[in-house]
């Protein structure tokens, strides 16, 4: 018996990490900027993305919810992820030029609430 409580704990350990959040079946993903860009390309996304885009970046701005921490990695990744939750049903990607990527891991932090839209 001694042996089963270890097994057991590492099968709801195991299942704990490969559990992904999901709604209505879905997983849920959020959009986010690729670590590995460099700030400049980061930031003509960032500029696309709030402009010709259509993200709301109102969150992003000085003083708002999401203006800290204020490095264009963390702007860009809130702005792709507007975009991509606004328009990924109606052909919207986490593209960027290659300057984002697809994460199943919520990247909400304090008040700054990342959307996402099932």
């Amino acid at each position: 018996m001694s042996i089963a409580i270890p097994r057991v704990f590492l099968a709801l350990l195991l299942l704990m990490f490969i559990t992904k959040n999901s709604v209505n079946g879905q997983l849920e993903e959020w959009c986010v900027a690729d670590e590995q860009t460099p700030d400049n390309e980061l930031q003509v996304a960032l500029d696309w993305a709030c402009g010709k885009g259509g993200a709301d970046c109102s969150r992003i701005q000085k003083d708002k919810v999401c203006y800290y921490p204020n490095t264009v990695k963390d702007h860009a990744s809130y702005a792709f992820n507007n975009y991509f939750q606004k328009y990924k049903k109606k052909g919207g990607s986490c593209f960027f030029n290659n300057a984002a990527m697809i994460t199943q891991v919520d990247p909400s932090y304090n008040s700054c609430h990342y959307g996402y839209m099932p």
